[in-house]
C-alpha cells in the first residue's frame, strides 16, 4: 500500500498548485483560468527582462519555487515528470512580458526543449522577443566534451540566482542571456540515490534499489547513473563523486565556489550536513576556497532519498550577482 496524503491521485498537481496559492496569494497568482501557469503577483516593472521557466512536477522547489523577487518572473508547470505545454508556456509569456523580452531558462530535456521553442516561436508571432538558456550541469549523463547531452539537476538554482538579479539590475536581454550562459558553464553537478519515488498516479515505484544498494549519478526522473553498487558510507560516497565534478571544469586551486548540497527529497540536512563536511575537507586539500553553501532541498524527485552536490566557480561578477536578495515563498535569501 502506498501511503501518501492525496484525495484521487489524478488531482495531483492541480491541488497541489491550489494549495500554494492559496498559501501565498501575495507572491504568486494563477494566469487566466489555467492553474497550470504561474506567475509573481503584482505589478510589472515597465522595461524588466522578464525570465520565465517550466518543467515538470515532483521537483519542488524546482521549478515553481524560484518564481519571485530577484529570481524568476513566471512557470509553466507540467504533471509529475512531464513537461508543461507549449500553449501554456506561451501564456506565462504574454502574463509577463514587461516590453524587454523574456528569457527562458529551463533543462535539458527533450519534451521540454520542444515545447519551449514553440512557444518561443508563437511569441514572437506576437512580437514578444524571446531568448532561451538550456541549463545541463549532470556531469554523470554524458562524458565531457558532450556537455550538449547533459542533463539540467539542482545547478540550475545558479543560473535563476544570478540571471534574476541581473534582470532586477535592469540588464538587457542580451546581458540576461549572458549571464545566465555564464552561470550555466561555471557550474557542475553530480548525485546518487539511495531509494526510488513513485508517481502518485502510477502508485508503484518507477524503478527499483536493492535495501542495500545506491545508484551514482541517478537522474531526477530515474534516469540511469554510471554505476549501481553496495551502499557505501559518506565519506565513500563523496570520495568517489567530488573528482568527477572538480575534474569537469576543471576547478584549481585558486578558485572560489558556492557549494550547494541537495536533497533528492527524502535525505534529511543532518546527512546533507555530514555529505558536505567531506566536500569541504576536499576542497581545503585542493585549494578551492568556499564563498557560501547552500544545504537543503532545491531539487528533489519526489520522496526519492539521495542527494546531489554542486559547485560553482566565481568571479567577481557571478559572486555581486549571487549575493543580491531574492524572496520567494521556498527561498529567502538577504543581501550577502
Amino acid at each position: 500500500m502506498v501511503k501518501k496524503f492525496l484525495n484521487d491521485p489524478k488531482n495531483f498537481v492541480v491541488e497541489m498548485l491550489e494549495g500554494i496559492i492559496a498559501a501565498h496569494p501575495r507572491q504568486l497568482a494563477y494566469v487566466a483560468d489555467d492553474v497550470h501557469c504561474i506567475v509573481k503577483a503584482g505589478e510589472r516593472q515597465p522595461n524588466k527582462v522578464a525570465i520565465a521557466t517550466g518543467g515538470g512536477s515532483g521537483h519542488l522547489p524546482l521549478f515553481l519555487g524560484y518564481v519571485g523577487e530577484g529570481l524568476l518572473d513566471g512557470c509553466a508547470v507540467g504533471d509529475v515528470f512531464q513537461s508543461p505545454s507549449a500553449e501554456q508556456m506561451l501564456e506565462v509569456t504574454k502574463a509577463i512580458d514587461a516590453g524587454a523580452g523574456v528569457l527562458y531558462i529551463y533543462g535539458n530535456y527533450s519534451g521540454d526543449i520542444i515545447n519551449f521553442d514553440m512557444a518561443a516561436e508563437m511569441a514572437d508571432m506576437e512580437g514578444i522577443r524571446v531568448e532561451s538558456v538550456i541549463a545541463a550541469d549532470d556531469v554523470a549523463s554524458a562524458p565531457k566534451g558532450e556537455e550538449g547531452k547533459r542533463r539540467g539537476v539542482a545547478g540550475i538554482f545558479y543560473v535563476y540566482k544570478c540571471a534574476g538579479a541581473m534582470a532586477a539590475e535592469g540588464g538587457t536581454l542580451e546581458e540576461v542571456k549572458r549571464i545566465a550562459e555564464k552561470a550555466c558553464a561555471n557550474v557542475r553537478t553530480m548525485g546518487v540515490a539511495l531509494t526510488p519515488c513513485i508517481v502518485p498516479e502510477v502508485g508503484t515505484p518507477g524503478f527499483e534499489i536493492g535495501e542495500d544498494e545506491m545508484e551514482i549519478g541517478m537522474g531526477i526522473h530515474g534516469e540511469r547513473g554510471i554505476r549501481r553498487g553496495p551502499l557505501r558510507t559518506a565519506d565513500e560516497i563523496i570520495d568517489e563523486i567530488m573528482p568527477q565534478i572538480v575534474d569537469d571544469l576543471p576547478f584549481v586551486q585558486g578558485d572560489e565556489v558556492s557549494v550547494l548540497v541537495n536533497s533528492l527529497g527524502a535525505t534529511p540536512k543532518e546527512e546533507l550536513y555530514i555529505l558536505y563536511r567531506r566536500v569541504s575537507q576536499i576542497l581545503g586539500e585542493k585549494g578551492i576556497r568556499v564563498f557560501n553553501t547552500y544545504v537543503g532541498e532545491f531539487a528533489t524527485s519526489m520522496e526519492m532519498a539521495g542527494a546531489s552536490v554542486s559547485l560553482f566557480r566565481l568571479d567577481d561578477e557571478l559572486k555581486r550577482l549571487l549575493c543580491k536578495p531574492a524572496h520567494t515563498p521556498f527561498f529567502v535569501q538577504p543581501q550577502l
